[in-house]
């Protein structure tokens, strides 16, 4: 609708139509929260969560409208049926850029349960979006280097513990938990720092994934495998307002969470060795996966 405007209009048409819209949203949201934090009745506060939820989804569904009507991207989406909105799944997902999260937002928005990512705790003070994050019961972790860990031993295991609170809550809500397994965004730099062993991907982290089977136990069955890929490689929000991502291909498949994924990560060796190798394999896959879906033509 607004793809032919030039560049120098576009962009900040756009980027005033989404300022307005997070503004919009975001002022019930946190007035709201507000609310639930008082609200003396657990069956209010759930009602008030669900009303939250709904915002949030309004929210994603116009920036998912926006992205169709300013923009030419071509969205190329396989192996998406059979999703169902009161499923609960664990969804993981490479890492390629920031444009990621928005990108799945959009595809999934009201497809699946709603999103919920683990979060960096500096990201709480980003303005507006931190206070929503927060309302929206998105997990707040605090992430220490291994010299902060040799310095003070006793924060180890705090992001265990912060897991295990944060699924224990999502056990009772419809949930889509996404993990990007990766741990942060793909770069040739991190690549060969890391040796990693697949030409498309950095190392996965396996102890992630585990937590979360472990902690939500029978409420989640499902985990939601997702690929994505530019095939004229990783661009940024500006990128993707500008017109200048040409296409965008995300493969998803549904893979059953057996009794055998279930078990105490941190101190079953075994369990760890086997889990760990359940993972390695998978990305094997997804590596050949996006070599695929690169080659194949436009």
């Amino acid at each position: 609708m607004f793809a032919s405007l030039p560049t120098f209009l576009r962009v900040p048409i756009a980027c005033l139509l989404l300022l307005a819209s997070t503004l919009l949203h975001v002022i019930p949201l946190l007035t709201l929260s507000l609310v639930r934090v008082i609200a003396p009745a657990a069956g209010m506060r759930r009602s008030i969560g669900a009303v939250l939820v709904w915002i949030a989804e309004s929210w994603l569904g116009f920036n998912g409208w926006l992205f169709g009507a300013f923009t030419r991207t071509r969205w190329v989406v396989e192996g998406d049926g059979g999703l169902a909105p009161r499923e609960n799944y664990l969804m993981v997902c490479n890492h390629q850029s920031w444009v990621d999260i928005p990108a799945l937002q959009k595809v999934f928005n009201r497809r699946v349960p709603f999103m919920r990512f683990f979060l960096k705790s500096q990201l709480i003070w980003v303005p507006l979006l931190g206070p929503a994050w927060w309302a929206l019961d998105f997990p707040f972790m605090k992430r220490h280097s291994r010299q902060q860990l040799e310095a003070r031993p006793e924060l180890r295991g705090k992001d265990r513990e912060a897991t295990r609170r944060a699924c224990e809550k999502f056990r009772h809500l419809p949930v889509s938990v996404m993990n990007f397994t990766e741990g942060t965004r793909f770069t040739p730099a991190k690549h060969d720092a890391q040796k990693s062993p697949y030409v498309h991907l950095l190392k996965p982290k396996a102890g992630g994934v585990a937590f979360v089977i472990d902690a939500m136990g029978d409420a989640i069955r499902q985990i939601l495998d997702i690929t994505i890929v530019y095939p004229d490689g990783p661009a940024t929000m500006m990128d993707m307002l500008a017109g200048r991502i040409r296409e965008i291909r995300i493969h998803m498949r549904q893979l059953p969470i057996l009794p055998s994924m279930r078990g105490d990560y941190e101190n079953d060796a075994t369990f760890r060795e086997g889990f760990q190798q359940w993972v390695n394999e998978l990305w094997a896959e997804k590596d050949a996966r996006i070599a695929a879906m690169l080659a194949s033509p436009r």
